[in-house]
């Protein structure tokens, strides 16, 4: 990965911390700036209280896919989901090429299991970060790999782990990490 890159930042933590509601909230901080934000960002869909999938948006757009279902019919399985590979990359890695390109910060939520089925997802990614343009991301905790391990060890990739005691100043300080304090 290039040294030539700016600033790049990963929040991890427990499921269900709010590493995605820290990530939105930075997100609003760094577009009320006047920064250009892109990229993807993926959330659960719940159904009658029970979770049957995770959404994948793209914040410039709006545009939306499904990253994984549990009626998804084809694709990788990953516990009782199915990822889908199309959407992923019709909607996700797309949203991160469109952000390199046209946006001042690109958001990567989430590099995780899912995610990682997709070597053009894993490319975007990389792609992102050796870009010189900021990067705002989520990292799965628990998960491992050549990208996951690339990222928790460049000393230009700032991770920090969302807990209950940080998480209501991270938005704030995540934005200042960016470059829109």
């Amino acid at each position: 990965m290039s040294r030539a890159r700016r600033k790049a930042v990963f929040l991890t933590g427990r499921p269900g911390i709010g590493k995605t509601t820290v990530l939105l909230r930075a997100v609003e901080l760094l577009k009320a700036r006047g920064a250009r934000v892109g990229g993807m960002v993926s959330r659960e869909v719940r159904e009658g209280g029970r979770r049957v999938g995770f959404e994948i948006i793209d914040i410039a757009t709006g545009r939306r896919g499904w990253l994984a279902h549990i009626n998804q019919p084809v694709g990788p399985r990953l516990g009782k989901y199915r990822v889908n590979l199309a959407d992923l990359e019709n909607v996700g890695v797309r949203a991160i090429r469109e952000a390199i390109g046209h946006a001042d910060i690109v958001v990567i939520d989430e590099v995780g299991p899912m995610e990682l089925f997709s070597a053009e997802f894993r490319r975007a990614v990389r792609e992102a970060l050796e870009s010189g343009k900021p990067v705002l991301g989520t990292i799965h905790y628990r998960a491992r790999g050549p990208l996951l391990n690339a990222i928790r060890e460049d000393p230009s990739i700032e991770v920090i782990t969302v807990t209950l005691q940080n998480r209501d100043r991270l938005p704030e300080q995540v934005a200042s990490m960016l470059g829109a304090a």
